[in-house]
């Protein structure tokens, strides 16, 4: 097979131009079936082994593939997204810091009556709701359907919001001066539906977190929100030792 070209005589380094080419190529979708070795990168560019090391170590700076002494290289898995058990946490938060993008698709954005929900919010089955549909992404990569409902008297103001890159409880805070101060979460275990699998670009085999929480302010209830995750790219996490027992983690300052 003939080697790939590169350009020999213009500015830009070679290992630069590899390194470039082989992002290229991973947003492509190429090496699923495993990233090449140094050597396969000789033969197939045309370069030098130190070209190809060059262009490696970069990428493995970046966090775009793990390499390790005497073995292949490989593409690196994306980073697990964790939340604290029983902290009013901020998946928007939890998203950046875990050093990803986020950002939403939103589906839907507007005023609706729905009697179940105000039933939980210990509202009037026809009383108005704000409910706010969002795909969230983590980088490039879909994470999660989330959806929420909150009484139509308080959260209006949220209507002027662009919820594409904002967390939800900030733009509460700054435009309702509502901020949620308790609530419950009920977490399950469950296997998307094919419709969810396909929103979500997960495979068949993989299981996601089904969360329904109930948020507080002052004694009122203000919040219901159902939200499908990933379960290959999210965790809870808790504290537990021998003299404290166990010890829930402490909350994110936004969501």
């Amino acid at each position: 097979m003939p080697a790939r070209t590169l350009d020999r005589v213009g500015p830009e380094p070679l290992w630069r131009q590899l390194q470039q080419e082989l992002l290229t190529r991973l947003d492509a979708g190429e090496f699923t079936g495993g990233f090449p070795g140094e050597l396969a990168l000789v033969d197939e560019y045309g370069v030098s082994r130190h070209t190809v090391r060059q262009a490696l170590r970069q990428l493995r700076a970046d966090g775009v593939i793990v390499a390790e002494r005497g073995r292949q290289p490989r593409v690196a898995p994306p980073p697990e997204i964790t939340v604290p058990m029983g902290a009013l946490y901020s998946l928007f938060a939890s998203v950046e810091a875990a050093g990803l993008t986020q950002h939403s698709v939103v589906r839907a954005f507007d005023t609706r009556a729905d009697a179940l929900v105000a039933e939980r919010l210990e509202l009037e089955a026809s009383t108005p709701l704000i409910y706010l549909e969002r795909l969230r992404l983590a980088g490039d990569e879909p994470l999660a359907l989330d959806r929420v409902w909150l009484p139509a008297d308080l959260a209006t103001p949220l209507l002027e919001a662009d919820f594409t890159h904002t967390g939800l409880y900030a733009e509460l805070s700054r435009r309702t001066g509502i901020r949620l101060d308790h609530g419950r979460e009920d977490v399950h275990a469950v296997i998307p539906t094919a419709a969810e699998r396909n929103q979500l670009h997960c495979a068949h085999d993989v299981a996601a977190f089904s969360i329904n929480r109930l948020s507080h302010t002052k004694g009122r209830p203000v919040e219901w929100r159902h939200t499908l995750v990933r379960g290959d790219r999210y965790a809870l996490t808790a504290e537990f030792s021998a003299n404290a027992g166990y010890r829930l983690l402490a909350p994110a300052t936004s969501a």
